[in-house]
């Protein structure tokens, strides 16, 4: 029987740093420091890409390659992309670890998914350097995965799914109907899709939301429940086969798309 062998769990704005708020500001800033000034949403929007692509896609939206172009009177080049990802890089792994924390739930549903004898696996945007600060400090806190993967070595990181591949092959799972990805940004659901595989995506904490916890819990509900639908409607808009609230409706989850692949 058809049955879910494996999650592939992404970590910012997943599985740990609620809200996806680490690399965030070391984009802000990683500008701020040309002069040139992006915002929270601009900075969110490329979200879970190889963070050299994120800075690519930051410089290709209009508003911004028109203010580098009034400042800098050229066009960016390949320089300007680099010597963004080389700030970007010296912010982020100066407050990294401090974002390691693991999102509410997460530890606890992981260990029933684990007592199911679900393997999990996990994908990234980040590089193996900045992984190599991210993955023991998460499981200091109590947070571990059996194998994780970045683009490093690999023909591309996200939409392409070449890292949920990787995973397969590390963790032997010989199929795709047997695994479900698991993220909170667009570029998940786009990963997930390419590759054929269960694509969930997840509000509260997320990218897409872009709250703190905090900020979360001090919102009147009526305007909490039209910023959720708002990422429930671009994730469904994406592609995603389900979209859950919060990491608790997983395993429940899991059971329906058993039942469903039972069906079939």
């Amino acid at each position: 029987m058809k049955k879910i062998e494996c999650v592939i769990m992404d970590w910012a704005g997943t599985a740990i740093d609620y809200g996806c708020f680490a690399p965030v500001s070391a984009f802000i800033e990683s500008f701020n420091a040309i002069g040139i000034t992006i915002t929270a949403e601009e900075a969110r929007r490329p979200m879970g890409l190889t963070k050299i692509d994120h800075v690519r896609a930051l410089f290709q939206m209009e508003r911004i390659s028109e203010a580098f172009r009034k400042k800098f009177g050229r066009d960016y080049n390949e320089d300007d992309v680099h010597g963004r990802y080389a700030e970007f890089q010296r912010l982020l792994f100066a407050t990294l670890r401090e974002y390691t924390g693991p999102i509410s739930g997460v530890i606890e549903t992981i260990d029933i998914l684990r007592s199911r004898d679900i393997k999990i696996g996990s994908t990234t945007g980040y590089t193996k350097e900045m992984m190599d600060v991210v993955v023991p400090a998460a499981a200091e806190k109590g947070y571990r995965v059996d194998n994780h993967v970045t683009s490093d070595g690999l023909p591309a990181g996200r939409p392409y799914p070449y890292m949920i591949y990787k995973n397969m092959c590390d963790l032997a799972v010989p199929s795709r109907f047997s695994v479900l990805k698991y993220g909170d940004t667009i570029s998940d659901i786009k990963e997930g899709l390419n590759a054929g595989v269960w694509t969930v995506g997840v509000v509260l904490g997320s990218n897409e939301m872009g709250l703190t916890e905090e900020e979360v819990k001090a919102l009147p509900a009526d305007e909490l429940k039209r910023r959720m639908m708002e990422v429930r409607n671009r994730m469904y808009a994406a592609g995603a086969h389900y979209v859950v609230d919060s990491i608790e409706e997983l395993p429940a989850l899991i059971d329906s798309i058993n039942t469903r692949m039972a069906n079939e």
